[in-house]
């Protein structure tokens, strides 16, 4: 990863850091059973704590990510990308009826997205086909191949999950040499992918060993190369040190 790109992702992180002390600063502060019931640091920053995560998973994690495949020499890259599924309405018909059984608690196993994806693609496909568009958090492609990502919330509810999936199984079906993935950015239970104890997802993949799920380091050093976690979450320490003394500012107005 060069200066220049590094500098990129350390704008994002202080962008969302001053954004935020914006917000909070033209904020309306008047909740009195907030304030009755809890002391003023609690209220400060629960509030700065909610602003400031979700433009950080709305918008800063999407951009960073954009650019460390860019920096891992992806050819194009583009956030919130559309693309135009073409299969047959047996195949849709497959990927709703599977998602339908995993909601449901109807599939008879446990998920395997390699076991999941090979049974979609087992139905009919000679017939007229039906489109479907499909919105990608991150979309790349590198070496002729496409790539996309869908991004959640590191404790993901089973609705975002199971609508991850499907859009995945839709993508994989259309170009089946893409890579497709569902990401969550960091692990809140610890370093490793083993530690992750989040409970919704569960019923909808195997987080412990399907291929497409990235979390934490897997996440980032997927899309930058091996180290890229290391590397952005030193950008983030450093960009932090610059910042503190704006919210402490805020803090003490």
């Amino acid at each position: 990863m060069t200066p220049v790109d590094k500098q990129r992702i350390a704008a994002e992180f202080s962008n969302c850091i001053i954004n935020t002390v914006r917000r909070i600063a033209g904020e309306d502060t008047h909740r009195p059973f907030h304030a009755a019931l809890l002391s003023e640091d609690a209220l400060f920053w629960s509030r700065f704590e909610r602003s400031f995560s979700t433009s950080f998973g709305q918008r800063a994690i999407e951009q960073i990510s954009r650019i460390v495949v860019e920096a891992n020499g992806a050819e194009q890259a583009q956030n919130q990308r559309q693309t135009l599924v073409t299969l047959s309405s047996a195949q849709f018909a497959a990927v709703d009826a599977h998602i339908s059984q995993l909601r449901t608690g109807q599939l008879g196993r446990a998920p395997n997205w390699a076991q999941d994806l090979r049974e979609v693609e087992g139905c009919r496909v000679a017939e007229a086909h039906d489109e479907s568009r499909v919105i990608s958090d991150l979309w790349w492609i590198k070496g002729g191949i496409n790539h996309y990502l869908s991004i959640k919330t590191v404790k993901p509810n089973i609705d975002q999950t199971a609508e991850a999936k499907r859009d995945l199984l839709k993508l994989k079906l259309h170009d089946p040499q893409a890579c497709v993935y569902f990401g969550l950015y960091y692990n809140p239970f610890g370093e490793h992918r083993a530690d992750y104890a989040w409970t919704p997802p569960r019923g909808v993949f195997d987080l412990a060993r399907d291929d497409v799920v990235l979390i934490g380091r897997d996440y980032w050093d997927t899309l930058g190369g091996a180290g890229t976690y290391d590397v952005v979450l030193e950008i983030a320490k450093q960009v932090g040190r610059e910042t503190r003394p704006l919210i402490e500012a805020l803090r003490n107005d």
